[in-house]
């Protein structure tokens, strides 16, 4: 069986975070068919370790493939189109799976001298499944000594990776306020505490924090993407609730945003007479790529395979692969994939040959770091 033609049965079977039941079925039934004598698999929820033992181990090599879907109505009018529904791959998970497969597929055949240990990690779209997964017991014992991972990038052409030393991804945090005050009756809004209002002056107030208490040289992001709030149109709504994302380059700026955050929600109470409630929801750290890692990775491509290095910026996108850069030394890098829409579009469609670029890049980079004396 092909790695295109995994992708495709794994494209049609998305599953949100810790619900990838199907997922984990479909990749233990092909590692089970693959040769096990050199190979261990452990599941951890709907997760899979996978180790490959070396032929004279020094180091333990670790490559992490995230699993799960997102909540997307499909539209791109594939043969293999999601059979969820309002479920989709649209971030490209089942391109880096089989990636992953075919790469495990290859070292049980062409063996090396260091372990190797695979991560299919669930959950990682939300709630996080990287930051648990990095402090189970399977982790513990079996814990790389360098780590790496990609994700497709629609931007870049088949035949090209994109990466930079140091901080390639923000740190990113959810955020939910719920307000309750005091609903009634339109025509007597003085008796009432308007939430519908409330939440209004909120996200207003909200917008000053990048513009007057993150550092101009610095950078953040806070999008409020949601708003629900009463019921009809003539009574006044007792409960408003606002939803967004907040995104920034330090460590220190997200906490101050989200210290500045809590003011401003408590000056809300205050002001219209209601209660207020906060959740952060998923937060997650920033990707750093270690910079003497990176910079081999980045030469090694340009001098030993085809495949065209791009030199990118930092994005303000997250990822919850930064928890593992935090413990382990190691890189993400954007892989080509050529699709006309971006990441989390439910016409996303990226070229299928970026696999095979990707698992034959990977495959001579592990050999050359697994045979490579330190």
């Amino acid at each position: 069986m092909s790695f295109v033609q995994i992708r495709r049965d794994l494209h049609k079977i998305p599953e949100l975070g810790f619900q990838e039941y199907k997922t984990q079925s479909y990749l233990l039934n092909y590692l089970k068919s693959l040769p096990q004598k050199r190979m261990r698999i452990e599941t951890w929820k709907t997760g899979i370790f996978v180790r490959i033992e070396g032929l004279n181990p020094r180091k333990t090599i670790g490559y992490r493939a995230d699993m799960d879907g997102l909540p997307i109505v499909e539209e791109t009018g594939l043969p293999f189109l999601s059979e969820h529904p309002e479920k989709m791959h649209a971030c490209g998970h089942d391109f880096h799976m089989s990636i992953a497969l075919g790469l495990i597929t290859h070292f049980l055949n062409e063996p090396i001298d260091d372990n190797l240990l695979f991560i299919f990690q669930p959950a990682e779209e939300g709630p996080g499944g990287a930051e648990p997964m990095l402090q189970s017991e399977i982790m513990n014992d079996w814990k790389p000594d360098m780590i790496l991972a990609l994700h497709i990038a629609p931007e870049y052409p088949v035949g090209s990776i994109a990466v930079k030393e140091g901080l390639l991804f923000a740190n990113t945090s959810e955020l939910f306020i719920d307000l309750t005050g005091k609903g009634g009756h339109a025509a007597y809004p003085h008796q009432t505490n308007d939430m519908v209002v409330a939440a209004c002056s909120l996200v207003t107030q909200l917008q000053t924090i990048v513009a007057r208490n993150v550092n101009p040289l610095d950078s953040a992001v806070i999008t409020i993407g949601k708003i629900s709030g009463g019921t009809v149109q003539n009574i006044i709504a007792e409960k408003a609730r606002v939803e967004g994302t907040i995104r920034t380059l330090s460590v220190e700026s997200m906490e101050k945003v989200k210290k500045r955050i809590l003011s401003i929600v408590r000056g809300i109470e205050v002001g219209y007479e209601c209660e207020a409630k906060i959740d952060f929801g998923s937060s997650y750290y920033q990707v750093y790529n270690e910079g003497k890692l990176t910079r081999e990775f980045m030469e090694y491509v340009r001098n030993d395979t085809n495949v065209e290095v791009i030199e990118c910026e930092k994005a303000m996108t997250g990822e919850d692969f930064g928890y593992m850069l935090k413990e382990i030394p190691g890189f993400m890098f954007w892989l080509g994939a050529d699709s006309r829409y971006g990441l989390h579009h439910s016409k996303l469609n990226p070229k299928e040959d970026a696999i095979d670029v990707a698992i034959s890049m990977l495959s001579k980079y592990i050999h050359y770091k697994g045979t490579k004396s330190e």
